[in-house]
Formats: structure tokens, sequence, C-alpha cells
């Protein structure tokens, strides 16, 4: 009789420490898939511009903020239903982002294409610190909370083991938009302009390939991804703020750096694991550790492996 106790207390407890995993793997990798989403601007406009984009985080927040007027104002989930008011509001908020983006490229960067490296980080930084205190001067620095009857409260059955909809909805939606990139960018003939640009602009010039819609590309589908991502936030979390843009965005780029700045697999690769690191630091760790487990992680890749996991791709001219 003993036996069988100790024997169903021992399973028991296995259940729970199996259930408790999974718990923790799911959420950090639906907020790996956020940081990956992100990551992905950073490491384009990298990729063809050899320059850190330090406004991209903003374009995140940005993409948060418009995502709960757009949900506030137009009630689109109420209008036309679950699925296809989400996906409305998906496709317009990348839009605006992406329009941000665009204009953020032809205002801060592209008067500065020939100046010095130092100059654009100067503007990007600058770029950053306007666009947070502008959203700052229109919604206030308080909280913002998305409303909580948006998505439908449930969980999905796997196995015995409960996991809410909306962790497993952000992970699929954020592999498949990944997916979707990194095809786009390999077997299309803009994605072969795109890499050409990213190699030798002088040399894609000669081919014909106008560099200034390129980079404009750029700088419309890294943001676009991005404001996805600031959405994808609000509605897990449920309220966000106009700083959150730093934070998320020096995570994002820890997993560009983590994957190879200017790897697209690797942006995806190191976002991902870099949200189950975290979730797991906080889990067994300490919570109030969380943030720093992050950037241990980038200060321990640039000691050991500088390139990142899958390689940094940057393309020398000859």
């Amino acid at each position: 009789m003993q036996a069988t106790r100790c024997s169903f207390s021992f399973s028991l407890k296995f259940d729970n420490l199996v259930e408790e995993f999974l718990q923790q793997l799911t959420n950090g990798l639906a907020v790996g898939g956020i940081y990956a989403l992100i990551a992905l601007g950073y490491t384009m406009v990298y990729g063809v511009l050899k320059l850190i984009n330090f406004a991209h985080g903003d374009l995140f927040t940005y993409g948060a903020y418009l995502g709960l007027t757009l949900l506030t104002s137009l009630a689109l989930t109420d209008r036309l239903g679950f699925a296809l008011g989400v996906l409305v509001l998906v496709l317009m908020v990348m839009g605006l982002v992406a329009v941000l983006g665009a204009i953020l490229e032809r205002a801060a960067y592209r008067p500065l294409r020939e100046s010095p490296r130092l100059s654009a980080v100067v503007s990007a930084l600058g770029a950053s610190i306007f666009l947070q205190n502008t959203l700052m001067l229109i919604y206030g620095a308080r909280f913002q909370v998305y409303p909580d009857d948006v998505l439908p409260h449930t969980t999905l059955d796997l196995f015995g083991f409960y996991i809410p909809l909306m962790r497993v909805l952000i992970v699929l939606a954020s592999v498949l938009m990944m997916i979707a990139l990194y095809l786009f960018i390999q077997k299309t003939r803009i994605g072969a302009a795109i890499r050409a640009a990213a190699i030798d602009q002088g040399a894609a010039r000669l081919m014909g390939i106008d560099v200034n819609r390129v980079i404009l590309l750029v700088f419309l589908l890294g943001p676009a991804l991005g404001g996805v991502a600031g959405l994808m936030v609000g509605l897990y979390y449920g309220q966000i703020n106009f700083t959150m843009g730093w934070v998320y965005g020096m995570k994002a780029f820890t997993a560009a750096i983590l994957g190879g700045i200017g790897n697209i697999p690797g942006a995806m690769v190191g976002g991902l694991l870099l949200g189950v690191i975290e979730a797991m630091g906080a889990a067994y760790l300490s919570i109030a550790w969380k943030d720093a487990i992050a950037f241990f992680v980038l200060i321990l890749i640039l000691i050991v492996r500088p390139t990142g996991l899958l390689g940094e791709r940057v393309a020398d001219k000859i």
C-alpha cells in the first residue's frame, strides 16, 4: 500500500514537472517568435546598409499602439468576426508601420547615405528619441490596456497538457511569417535584388537594380514585421507602454547577433532560442533575472562566437 502511494506521488510530481516545462517551453517559443520578428528588421537593414537601425524598436511600439487604436475604434472583431477581424487588423497594422518605416528611411537615413557611418548611427538614435517622445505626447505616459474580450480565453488540449490558444497562435503566426519572408528573399526576383544589393550596391546598380527601391523595400518589410510583433505583445500581455521598444529592441538585437547578424535564418533561430532561454531562466532561476539573462547571453556569444550561431553574412567588397 505504501509503495503504491509513493508510486502515485512520484507519477503526479513527474507529470507536474513535465507540464511546467511544456508551459515554459511554449511561452518561450511565443516570446521568442516576437523577438525573431523584430530581429528580422535589424538583420535585413544591416545586411543591405551595414547599419543598426536603433529606431526599429520604436516602430515595433507603434505597431502595438496602432493595433490598440484600430481595435478599439473600429471594433473589427465584432463587425467581421474573430478570424477575419484579426486578419484585417494585422494587415492594417503592417501597412501603417511599413509606411512609418519608409518615412523614417527617407527622412533620417537616405540624406546620410554617403556620410560617415557614425552620422547614420547618431541619426538613428535621434529618430528613436523622436518617435518615442511623439508616442508619449499622443497617448500619454501611462500604460495602455488592450480590451480583455478580443480573443477567446480558451486552451488547447495537447496530449493531456493545456496550452493557451493565444500562445499557440503567436508561435504559428510568427513561424509562418518568418518562413514566408525567407522564401520571398530566396525564391523571388525582388529577393534576388535584395541579396545582390547586400553583397555589393555598386555592382547591383551596374546590373540595373534600383538600389534605392531595394532599400525602401527593406524598410517596408522590416517595420511591417515589427509592427505585427508589437500587436502580438499587446494581445498577449494585455498592456503596453511607450518605452517598451527599447527593451524589446535590445533583446531582438541580441537575437540577431545570437543567430548571426545579416543572416535571416539566424535571426529566426536566435529569436526563438533567446525566448526559450529567457523563459527557462525566469522559471527555474529567478524572474528578477529575466532581462539580465538576455544580455548575459549577448556577452557570452560575443566572447565565444562573435559571428553568431549560424555565422554573420556580411560580404566584403573586392
